[in-house]
């Protein structure tokens, strides 16, 4: 089937000849995904989030239990109303994010109406109000720019009926899609279905409540979703797949036929371009029910085993879910703060947008910003050790997913190595980066770099029109040339390859949730700084979305967004420092001595452990002979 697609996509190309430098041609239905579809008839209008504001917004200070309480980790960074903390968050202003609308540009650009797919989980409200039409969203309006908004997550119904435990409401609602042929088989692409009633739906029954305060006649119910509570529930937009690009079956991937939807639907027959939710189900997040982490994620969650997305992402906090009086103090309100990893978006979008469109301040901005910085500071730990002659950095991954994780536009973790001399003085840099370009320093092997890289192979490139290997161009892209991101605790290599999350151009042991790098030390070098950065945009992304867009401005504007508002500036997610010893010292006694010449005679020959765990292989080449005993000799008696 899938050799077929890739056998008709390359003939209507062929036939069509758009690739003299028009975008890719498509079908109607080329992007067409099961769930809620566009103008579906019987389906209640969306309510803006400004009329969700009224309860669940504007609290007082008082009502807020822990508000500049120094022993509350959290008190700095969240007021817990749930409004205000979603309005400041990328779910909140996705419809408004520039990089979204600069990267949607160039995938109209390569694809035709490809703007229609990014929409449905960016601007959800426009795809189900029949305004992803044009795909260049500018038929987007009005409250369509809530982004993922209250009543998209709060109307989502679970694609699968489970006895017993989803409402019985949804028995009805899922057979009427079923008889249509609507039911997806997978939650991801943003395939979302709506509770055609004007419902509220949430982890929590109405019983505790004194009455139903939301607006309508009748009023809107109030239904418990345990879904809501589920990681099934963010699967929806956190694995997303190319449905143009099919997997073939020696698990390579062409172009299909784009005249017509994916000929199965199912998400493992796509090219992979995000696949965090199925990161997170090949870890003991999920397979073992959790991993305790007490203090670093899940607020103030009862047990420390935190499982789910909602339970790092949402985290447990004692407040009221709503601001009239009456409604219960909870003590398990998921914050709807949704803290991630991008650390200067939020800043473009207050400078783009007035308070009155955004509901962003500057307090709110900041603490944003603020929420984000410390979920990244909590994903990973560093520990250095010295072997020697070589310096073994251990980034330890603590997320439930790959680290990083997400879509594969410019977001990388990498290791800076800085060696100085006993006066503090910089000897010698690994991973530097340069602030102005937002790029790298090349030194070749000796950086250590955590990312996704795409690519397109010779016959896509044929294809498509695009050049042979890496790419920015996603919607083209076929192949995977590098993914050496850190599996999460408890992955499984068979899991992996089987979820389209193998990796490549990295070998991890099941059940490796961390990276060593090794660099050799200097042999002035008395001591090192090792810190590990994330960036969400890299310079060359920001680039990339400049100079690939032929339409219009945007690209322009969103490199100098980029420039101005943070974008160049990584994050520290881990930094820490030792004291290096001489590796010629090799009893530790502080001097270079006989007792040391006869430590190294005694390992003469082949090092039977091998760099860098050998400490007398002071060269680091495996064997330990005469040019590791001219070293010694040339560092006798220093100290």
């Amino acid at each position: 089937m899938a050799l077929c697609a890739a056998f008709l996509g390359a003939a209507a190309i062929a036939a069509g000849g758009a690739r003299g430098g028009g975008p890719l041609p498509t079908g109607e239905d080329a992007f067409f995904q099961a769930g809620t579809q566009p103008l579906m008839p019987g389906v209640a209008p969306l309510e803006p989030a400004l009329q969700c504001s009224i309860c669940h917004g504007n609290y007082e200070p008082e009502q807020v239990p822990g508000r500049g309480d120094p022993d509350n980790a959290w008190a700095d960074f969240l007021t817990y109303e749930p409004s205000r903390l979603w309005q400041s968050t990328m779910l909140g202003q996705s419809a408004r994010d520039p990089v979204f609308w600069a990267a949607l540009v160039i995938a109209n650009q390569d694809v035709e109406g490809a703007g229609q797919f990014c929409m449905r989980c960016h601007v959800p409200g426009a795809f189900l109000n029949g305004r992803h039409l044009p795909a260049d969203g500018s038929a987007v309006t009005g409250a369509d720019f809530d982004g993922v908004s209250c009543v998209i997550c709060h109307r989502m119904v679970d694609p699968v009926y489970k006895p017993g435990i989803s409402p019985a409401v949804d028995q009805a609602i899922l057979a009427a899609l079923d008889a249509e042929g609507l039911i997806p088989p997978q939650s991801s692409n943003a395939r979302y279905i709506i509770d055609p009633t004007d419902s509220r739906r949430g982890p929590y029954s109405a019983a505790g409540m004194p009455f139903n305060p939301h607006f309508g006649s009748p009023a809107p119910p109030i239904i418990e979703s345990p879904f809501h509570n589920s990681s099934e529930f963010c699967w929806t937009c956190h694995d997303v797949s190319n449905p143009l690009v099919v997997r073939n079956p020696d698990d390579t991937y062409s172009l299909g036929d784009t005249s017509k939807p994916h000929p199965t639907g199912d998400h493992h027959e796509m090219f992979p371009l995000h696949r965090t939710f199925a990161e997170w189900k090949n870890s003991y997040y999920f397979t073992q029910g959790g991993v305790p982490h007490f203090g670093r994620f899940g607020g103030n969650h009862p047990t420390g085993i935190v499982s789910t997305c909602q339970d790092c992402h949402m985290p447990q906090a004692e407040a009221f879910g709503c601001n009239l009086p009456g409604f219960p103090l909870r003590n398990d309100l998921g914050a709807h703060s949704f803290a991630g990893s991008n650390t200067w978006v939020m800043r473009a979008i207050h400078a783009l947008f007035d308070t009155s469109q955004s509901g962003l301040t500057d307090e709110l901005v900041e603490a944003s910003v603020a929420r984000n910085r410390v979920m990244l500071e909590k994903a990973s730990d560093l520990t250095l050790t010295q072997y020697g002659s070589t310096l073994r950095a251990r980034l330890i991954n603590q997320t439930g997913h790959k680290l990083p994780t997400g879509f594969p536009d410019g977001r990388r973790v990498w290791i800076n190595v800085r060696f100085l001399d006993s006066g503090g003085e910089l000897i010698a840099e690994r991973g530097g980066y340069d602030l102005d370009s937002g790029r790298l320093i090349d030194d070749g092997d000796d950086t250590v770099v955590f990312e996704t890289i795409l690519g397109i192979d010779e016959a896509q490139s044929k294809l498509v029109g695009k050049p042979v290997g890496k790419t920015f161009h996603f919607l083209l892209a076929n192949t995977i040339l590098k993914d050496n991101r850190i599996p999460p605790r408890g992955f499984s290599n068979t899991l992996a390859v089987q979820a389209q999350t193998a990796s490549v151009g990295a070998t991890y042991q099941n059940g490796q949730h961390w990276y060593d790098a090794d660099f050799p030390i200097p042999a002035p070098a008395r001591e090192v700084v090792v810190t590990v950065y994330h960036q969400v945009t890299s310079g060359e992304f920001a680039e990339f979305l400049r100079d690939a867009n032929t339409t219009d401005s945007q690209g322009d504007d969103i490199y100098a967004l980029w420039q101005d508002h943070g974008g160049r500036l990584p994050t520290v997610m881990d930094s820490v420092a030792i004291q290096l010893s001489n590796p010629a010292d090799l009893n530790g006694d502080g001097e270079i001595n006989f007792d040391d010449l006869l430590l190294l005679l005694s390992w003469w020959g082949d090092c039977p452990i091998g760099p860098p765990l050998c400490i007398y292989d002071l060269d680091g080449d495996g064997i330990i002979g005469f040019a590791d005993l001219l070293l010694l000799m040339s560092a006798w008696g220093a100290s």
